[in-house]
């Protein structure tokens, strides 16, 4: 990654940093929620807090370990979100899917103002999240509906007279576009059934090969349907599964860890510790609490 945060939360708004957010409720006692406006009708659907924010050259937020899934959309400026220990570019018009569980992280890019709208969940493990391992990360889509829904439940509740029903309308929009936003791209089934065919065998050694041999497609064609369906190629895709496998395995057994990496296709555990500690921030012990 280039840079060791030692599994920490971070936040760093600087001076010029200013936001319009809303949140579910006051359980969060961070100042930057603190003046808030609460809209209870968010917890119907698990949404923690949702926003604007218009973000100066030293803002960066990482989390070592989110609690729900974020969704990110760039309205003005470019930033850059973390994303498997790397971390991309979100342009303007772009819409940013970020894991629940994972080490994820935002940060403004350059000098420019960085605009962009969010919406932030809360999950728990033993339910299905909102994301599939279908569901894109970074793609291109119509961004302004968001940016303008969370903007309307701001207005609203700004008015002491609040009207329920626009309440409820607002929020309903809020979430109708992340679960859009979240659904796994259908435009080729080739694609699908690659990823289907390598879950049910991650302990096997994949190569661009096998992938494009499932598929029926060359390694570049492969390859260009990958970035622009999921915004990951082929190979990152094979380790986002493993990842996503060995977090199920180490938070639902008591498998070793050795055991765990073979059951996702490492040979060596200290291989397979290292990519996990690039994927989530933190080794597979550690990630268990501790056990080894």
């Amino acid at each position: 990654m280039g840079e060791d945060f030692e599994n920490e939360d971070v936040e760093v708004f600087g001076e010029s940093t200013r936001w319009e957010v809303v949140r579910a409720d006051t359980g969060d006692e961070r100042a930057w929620l603190a003046r808030a406006p609460v809209c209870p009708l968010l917890k119907a659907h698990h949404i923690a807090h949702a926003g604007r924010m218009w973000a100066s050259q030293t803002f960066q937020v990482i989390r070592a370990e989110a609690s729900g899934t974020f969704a990110l959309i760039g309205l003005e400026g470019e930033g850059e979100t973390l994303i498997g220990g790397n971390w991309h570019t979100v342009e303007s018009g772009a819409i940013c899917l970020l894991p629940a569980f994972a080490y994820t992280g935002i940060r403004a890019k350059n000098k420019e103002v960085w605009k962009f709208a969010w919406v932030r969940y809360r999950e728990e493990r033993e339910k299905a999240p909102i994301l599939s391992s279908n569901s894109p990360v970074i793609h291109k889509g119509v961004v302004l509906p968001l940016s303008c829904a969370i903007a309307g439940l701001a207005a609203e509740l700004e008015n002491e007279a609040s009207d329920p029903a626009t309440l409820h309308h607002w929020v309903e929009l809020i979430h109708g576009f992340v679960i859009q936003a979240a659904l796994p791209y259908q435009g080729d089934d080739r694609l699908w059934r690659v990823w289907e065919e390598v879950e049910k065998d991650l302990a096997r050694n994949w190569k661009l090969v096998d992938l494009g041999r499932i598929a029926h497609l060359s390694h570049e064609h492969l390859r260009r349907l990958a970035r622009q369906q999921l915004g990951r190629s082929p190979v990152q895709q094979v380790t986002y599964l493993r990842m996503r496998r060995a977090v199920e395995l180490l938070t639902s057994s008591d498998d070793k860890i050795e055991t765990i990496a073979y059951a996702v296709g490492y040979e060596n555990p200290f291989t397979f510790s290292n990519a996990f500690k690039r994927w989530t921030g933190r080794r597979p012990s550690e990630y268990r609490g501790g056990g080894a």
